[in-house]
């Protein structure tokens, strides 16, 4: 079974650390996935600059093939954050840089590259959106993370997206569950297969148009091991994804209501285990501290 991850990138600069670290959803579920025993890879823009560097050599270390990445000339995508209790604050955004500015075209060649994997994932932070209908003629699954902002909540954005994608992650940690049920409702109707709310402490809830299951978190058990939250709902999502792939999810069809279950607790542990790593996957460097500030902007 093979993962893609396709679209963004991005260095997370802690600010309170003086540390960066390499990441980015799609990047990161598909090391999660990798981690988890699946053959993966990325596909994406780079930048051209050291930070360029830096990511493409993390991501091949952790035995993600990139080969068949783009590197263009201009900036990388950075993200600046800290860590208050455990929880990350994103302080400002560079917009993605190159990879988002000049993202990838999928032409014949490389979707016929798509085709050869089980489930391609993607996220509202790769600007992919106009690939998502060539990847949906595909035979093989459409994931998509729709973040958290309300821009991507619209139903205009809704309509673009859900038809052709087999599941969708909404964070919503920031709702109650009447309000989540409601959202995870409303992207099935607009044409989602499966619709998937990760809500932190709350646990998780999935939704497919007939059924709704839900499942607790699985806490740290010692607050003093918790590291931070960065990459903990792409780490649910990869565990969720990969689950259901074990248990014969394929294009066409529909997971039954004992995989689901299944596939949330898998999602939990995955989250629960990534709540102890540094970053999104370690990799970790010094940052030169007059560049914390450097290419942000206020989110």
């Amino acid at each position: 079974m093979r993962v893609l991850g396709f679209g963004d990138n991005v260095v997370d600069r802690f600010v309170d650390r003086g540390i960066e670290y390499p990441g980015g959803n799609s990047v990161n579920v598909a090391v999660y996935a990798h981690r988890l025993g699946l053959d993966a890879a990325y596909l994406g823009v780079f930048g051209d600059d050291d930070l360029g560097d830096f990511l493409r050599a993390s991501i091949a270390a952790q035995g993600v093939a990139i080969d068949r990445c783009v590197v263009r000339p201009g900036e990388s995508g950075v993200s600046t954050l800290r860590v208050d209790d455990g929880d990350r604050i994103f302080v400002g955004f560079n917009g993605g840089g190159v990879t988002t500015r000049e993202p990838i075209v999928l032409d014949d060649a490389l979707l016929r590259y798509a085709a050869s994997f089980d489930l391609v994932h993607s996220s509202v932070y790769s600007a992919a959106e106009s690939e998502l209908p060539k990847l949906a003629g595909l035979d093989t699954l459409v994931s998509y993370d729709l973040s958290s902002e309300d821009e991507f909540r619209a139903p205009a954005y809704l309509d673009r997206i859900c038809p052709h994608a087999d599941l969708v992650l909404l964070s919503c940690s920031h709702l109650d569950e009447a309000a989540t049920r409601a959202l995870l409702a409303d992207a099935v109707r607009r044409g989602a297969g499966l619709a998937l709310a990760t809500r932190g402490e709350e646990g998780a809830i999935a939704h497919d148009g007939r059924v709704t299951l839900a499942a607790p978190a699985q806490r740290v058990a010692e607050p003093g091991l918790m590291v931070d939250t960065m990459g903990c709902g792409d780490a649910f999502l990869a565990g969720f994804v990969v689950h259901l792939l074990r248990a014969g999810w394929r294009a066409g069809d529909s997971p039954g209501p004992d995989a689901i279950a299944g596939a949330l607790r898998a999602g939990a542990r995955s989250a629960h285990d990534q709540c102890l790593v540094e970053g999104a996957f370690g990799h970790g460097r010094p940052a030169v501290a007059s560049m914390w500030s450097s290419g942000d902007r206020e989110k």
